[in-house]
């Protein structure tokens, strides 16, 4: 098939409408209809098959981050009401509460099942991040007298991170 108008070698295989389309932006993929997060994800998920973190690398990664806080000072447990409190007959569900001190500064907490609240002493305004395990720790903070409340369930290893003035203090790690 050949013509004057250039189509000399069109044998119908081709289909010229959806070259025009494909030139004119309006192919199958139109901005309206392309997901970056889906893409974004399959990439992920394909990564993680094909290529998967080793596991030595993963733990160097997670003892890594546990050395970005090497100034901090420890708050060792002093009180633990599940070790040291004489237990109450007939009493269930009682909170636990925990003392930690490090230097001149005590943390009291009290742990129940809706979450956590206590005082920063000396009454002082802090930031405290509740850890649990490499992801950033959910942040609250003290008012000036200390006081902090936190209505995120515990579960797990856990331990809280302060900051007052340009001290960080960590305490040791717990269950919940």
């Amino acid at each position: 098939m050949s013509d004057m108008n250039g189509d000399r070698y069109d044998d119908g295989l081709y289909d010229h409408d959806l070259y025009e389309d494909d030139l004119s932006g309006e192919g199958d993929f139109g901005d309206d209809e392309f997901d970056a997060g889906m893409l974004e994800e399959e990439l992920r998920q394909a990564a993680a098959v094909l290529d998967p973190v080793p596991a030595e690398l993963q733990q160097i990664a997670v003892d890594a981050y546990a050395l970005h806080d090497l100034d901090a000072r420890v708050a060792e447990l002093t009180f633990d009401s599940l070790v040291d409190a004489l237990p109450v007959r007939g009493v269930t569900d009682t909170p636990r509460m925990l003392t930690f001190r490090a230097g001149e500064v005590t943390v009291d907490v009290e742990v129940t099942a809706q979450g956590l609240m206590g005082q920063v002493l000396p009454p002082q305004p802090a930031r405290i991040e509740i850890l649990g395990g490499p992801r950033p720790g959910s942040p609250l903070t003290a008012d000036d007298l200390g006081r902090f409340t936190g209505d995120v369930p515990l579960s797990g290893p856990f331990a809280l991170r302060l900051r007052t003035g340009g001290d960080v203090v960590v305490t040791e790690w717990l269950r919940a």
